[in-house]
């Protein structure tokens, strides 16, 4: 598996939440941290959205809270269907994945693919992109692909 990762350090966890605005409280007070500014994502346009394969004007309400170690990525999903929708709807608020910074996307997809852990969505976002890889077999989790420009 370490052939998938260039570092094995994960850099980023992602809750999918119900009300990004309700959630940020919760988790400012739990870490003692100030409330972050919320971002919507892009649109197709931008984002160039795929979900299961086919095109997707999915967006999502985001909130970062910055740790030493890693990031916490709050995601609040907008009814359109996406993997942050599909986890909503089948397992309500919690993590939704894993992240590792890599090079190479879609080497790495396909590394994936060929190992049989599907491409679930991926994405374009102002300096890099990302793909979500179904890991569910292999460590019951979603892992999220980062590659930064």
């Amino acid at each position: 598996m370490a052939e998938f990762f260039d570092k094995l350090r994960v850099t980023q966890i992602g809750y999918i939440v119900k009300d990004i605005e309700e959630a940020c409280k919760r988790f400012a007070e739990f870490f003692s941290m100030d409330v972050p500014g919320v971002m919507v994502t892009a649109g197709y346009d931008q984002a160039q959205t795929e979900y299961r394969g086919k095109p997707s004007e999915a967006t999502a309400k985001l909130a970062f809270f910055h740790l030493e170690n890693l990031d916490i990525e709050l995601i609040e999903p907008d009814e359109t269907p996406s993997v942050w929708r599909e986890f909503l709807e089948e397992h309500g608020e919690g993590i939704q994945h894993i992240a590792f910074e890599i090079k190479g996307m879609k080497q790495k997809i396909e590394l994936f693919g060929n190992d049989g852990m599907e491409l679930l969505q991926k994405g374009e976002y102002t300096g890099g992109r990302y793909a979500y890889v179904d890991a569910t077999k292999a460590i019951s989790t979603v892992v999220e692909l980062l590659e930064n420009d």
